[in-house]
């Protein structure tokens, strides 16, 4: 990740001139002995950076420097800076070189694009160290319309509309608040999160997409490539999914299904209720759904969750001065 460091490092520079090394290394989140070993990295790759000693003195760039490269459209600029392969850089030594090609990308977007390219690319990732998928996988095409609709959305920040094809299920439109692409052996899939809860979505499987105008419930920074393992171990190892047994009402038979992953079986109360057998993604998805539902919903198993939900509604009944 050094490389991206680097380049943040010199848009920094370039948008507040001279900075300390003590507001670099706060900027960047890293030590003071790091925002100098960056520095002499960035002067031996050719980047003129300059230091200026006193109270007011810090490091700061030649006055009029820019790279020069032309002819990029944003969209190419980006793309060259998500195919730099940061692991292959720093395992052959040119992770200094990489930061300087990349600055050169950054000065080809527009003025408008070029302060939020490195947090563009912290949104896509290729080819992270995984054993998720075998090897023998085949290339899967995805609609360029479906793609270029589920891009957008994930670099401006907006939720998305997916119209989303599940393995053996009907297919169904979900909203979700996208938070990075992810390619792995020519599959691609859509990280994100849906009422709450973490969801990773194959690209082949989004039959349309459609990209909202309201912004998507999410970190303003992201560390796609871990979290990307942290997926796909819940993922290999079966991850923290619950199974509940629930009643509901019939009227909001629909809520409920739509937030689970599955539905494993269905039937009928003698009062009208509907009991379901239904999964969530971990314990807390669990709850956030069943609450939602309020007495519309009662949860009969497993009896960690009935007390969980319970011990909410009386320290909520306590806050609000009710008597149990």
């Amino acid at each position: 990740m050094r490389a991206d460091r680097l380049v943040s490092l010199v848009l920094l520079l370039r948008r507040h001139g001279r900075l300390s090394a003590t507001t670099l290394a706060r900027e960047l989140e890293v030590s003071t002995r790091t925002v100098l070993r960056d520095v002499e990295a960035l002067s031996a790759a050719g980047v003129p950076v300059y230091a200026e000693r006193g109270r007011h003195g810090g490091f700061a760039l030649l006055p009029g420097f820019r790279t020069e490269l032309t002819g990029l459209t944003p969209d190419e600029a980006l793309a060259l800076l998500i195919a730099g392969s940061r692991r292959g850089a720093q395992a052959f030594g040119l992770g200094s070189a990489l930061a300087s090609a990349m600055l050169k990308v950054v000065d080809a977007l527009p003025e408008s694009h070029r302060d939020a390219a490195a947090g563009a690319a912290e949104r896509l990732l290729v080819e992270p160290e995984t054993d998720l998928l075998s090897r023998r996988l085949v290339a899967e095409e995805v609609p360029d319309a479906v793609v270029a609709e589920v891009r957008r959305a994930v670099l401006a920040g907006h939720r998305l509309r997916i119209h989303y094809a599940a393995v053996d299920q009907t297919p169904k439109w979900r909203t979700v608040d996208p938070i990075g692409l992810v390619t792995v052996r020519d599959r691609g899939y859509l990280l994100a999160t849906r009422s709450g809860a973490d969801r990773t979505y194959r690209l082949s499987r989004i039959l349309a997409a459609k990209e909202l105008a309201e912004p998507a419930q999410r970190p303003e920074r992201v560390d796609l490539d871990r979290a990307w393992q942290e997926r796909s171990t819940r993922f290999r190892t079966g991850g923290d999914q619950v199974a509940v047994l629930v009643r509901v009402d019939p009227a909001r038979r629909e809520d409920l299904v739509g937030t689970a992953l599955t539905v494993r079986s269905e039937e009928a109360d003698a009062d009208g209720r509907l009991r379901l057998e239904v999964t969530f993604q971990d314990s807390r998805h669990a709850e956030w759904a069943l609450w939602q539902l309020s007495t519309n919903a009662e949860a009969l198993a497993p009896q960690w969750l009935r007390d969980s939900l319970r011990d909410r509604a009386v320290a909520i009944a306590t806050r609000y001065g009710v008597s149990s």
